[in-house]
């Protein structure tokens, strides 16, 4: 007979819960963390912005996070001006470090985008800042990084 040890927990999408901290343009649904009686160290959820949206600019404080783009295409620009960007696809993986203001902008204007999101602590952190934060650089635009290499092994 096996010992009683820790659950295994299913979230399925009809249980997320929307109660979480969110960001003017996206949508932010939680599935793994406290509100949903799963103890964890880390949170899980699911993100999406709409066709022709995009975020307003925020950043996560103390929290790193790590992204998988489920669908569509997004354009991160990130930066203490926006003055960086870098698009992402279906199947990429995005790291966004602890403090690093930020903002998601879908250039479909048919299809959203959405992103499995892990964040590093158990309770998401959103720290929204104003719209007017990079003002002094909407006239620079921004620079892209190349964000994607092969691996081959």
């Amino acid at each position: 007979m096996m010992a009683a040890g820790p659950m295994i927990h299913v979230v399925t999408r009809d249980h997320f819960d929307l109660a979480t901290a969110q960001t003017s343009g996206s949508l932010r649904y939680a599935a793994i963390g406290p509100t949903l009686g799963i103890a964890s160290s880390i949170w899980g959820g699911l993100f999406e912005v709409e066709p022709s949206a995009r975020t307003g600019i925020h950043h996560h404080g103390e929290q790193e996070t790590i992204a998988f783009v489920l669908s569509g295409q997004c354009e991160v620009r990130w930066g203490d001006k926006g003055e960086f960007s870098a698009r992402a696809h279906a199947g990429d993986f995005i790291h966004v470090p602890a403090f690093v203001p930020h903002m998601e902008i879908n250039p479909s204007r048919l299809q959203p985008f959405r992103w499995i999101v892990v964040r590093s602590t158990s309770t998401p952190i959103v720290v929204n800042l104003p719209d007017a934060f990079w003002s002094r650089a909407e006239s620079t635009p921004p620079i892209s990084i190349r964000t994607s290499t092969t691996i081959h092994t």
